[in-house]
């Protein structure tokens, strides 16, 4: 049976402490970190089998904004803007990194807790790989586990085991990957943006809408790969778009979020990936389907703007581009 949190083992190479946020904050960390052991022990409650009964949680890190500081907490404001928790859940066994079968039920608890209980103020976002992914993330180079490497905070170690150091890309590596990454992905998106306008412009919505959420995906997509070297295998298009703005301010204002109707137009979008395709129940409106079409049109607008930037600045390291002036 995995073990409660006890006391953090402080490394040489993480942060473990939470002075820079607010008391409420830290408060809301501790019950984060609380809920995720209770949820993990009840998925891994009932097997016999033996490699479940010597699995556990190795680390659970915190990144991003509230990691960084700069977080934005405004939920009443005209934007209606507020960060997000960003955790990362370091785990024994790679089997257990499979969120159907272990993390569901967590993700539903910290929904709950914040939308009904209102136990928590602040969404949580979390992914979950071993150790041994995050230190080949680093060992190659990618931009993401350099981050959290460099920025994380270890909220719970099991022991003393540290990342890896980081070897970062050469200037050409890094300018070759992130033009393959693009190249790859952004005209995928933009493939799909123009078959949901085929089918919304031929009656088929549902069939609009689906095209509509794997354009939006892929963008998403976009922008974490050519900026960060990472995205987290999911298609869930409310965690894609978090991780998203974590890398550009101005993906925010690309999805309203003052009004419920707007708010209900995106989870329309959001639900198009299962319920599009599989139930008889999902509706979605062709006005519904024009508004998004246009948010994801802006969405596709400042994704190129911003990975145009970051392959110009990727060619000016390497040289092929000048410096700037």
């Amino acid at each position: 049976m995995p073990s409660r949190p006890s006391p953090c083992r402080v490394t040489s190479d993480m942060r473990t402490d939470l002075d820079h946020l607010p008391a409420n904050k830290q408060r809301e960390l501790e019950r984060v970190t609380t809920l995720i052991f209770e949820e993990f022990e009840d998925a891994m409650a009932m097997s016999a089998a033996s490699w479940k009964k010597k699995g556990r949680i190795d680390k659970i890190l915190l990144y991003g904004s509230y990691a960084r500081g700069g977080w934005v907490d405004e939920p009443h404001t005209a934007k209606g803007y507020r960060s997000d928790f960003d955790l990362l859940i370091i785990v024994s066994d790679k089997r257990l990194t499979d969120k159907v079968d272990y993390w569901l039920k967590l993700e539903d608890r910290l929904n709950r807790e914040l939308i009904i209980d209102k136990t928590l103020h602040t969404p949580v976002n979390f992914i979950v790989h071993t150790l041994q992914e995050v230190n080949d993330g680093l060992a190659h180079g990618r931009y993401f586990f350099m981050d959290v490497a460099k920025d994380g905070i270890a909220l719970y170690q099991s022991d003393d085991k540290p990342l890896h150091k980081p070897r970062p890309k050469t200037p050409d590596q890094a300018l070759d990957m992130a033009q393959e990454y693009f190249d790859e992905w952004f005209p995928s998106a933009m493939k799909r943006f123009g078959g949901a306008q085929y089918y919304r412009g031929q009656g088929h919505l549902k069939d609009a809408a689906f095209d509509l959420h794997q354009s939006t995906e892929r963008l998403f997509h976009t922008v974490l790969l050519v900026c960060s070297f990472y995205t987290p295998h999911v298609h869930n298009l409310a965690f894609l778009r978090t991780q998203a703005e974590r890398i550009d301010m101005r993906l925010v204002d690309v999805w309203p979020r003052e009004l419920k109707s707007d708010r209900s137009r995106f989870e329309k979008l959001k639900e198009a990936y299962v319920k599009a395709r599989y139930s008889k129940h999902y509706r979605i409106t062709e006005d519904e389907l024009r508004w998004l079409e246009a948010r994801v049109e802006e969405l596709g607008q400042v994704v190129h703007a911003i990975c145009s930037e970051r392959l110009a600045e990727l060619r000016r390291t390497a040289g092929v581009l000048p410096p700037k002036a």
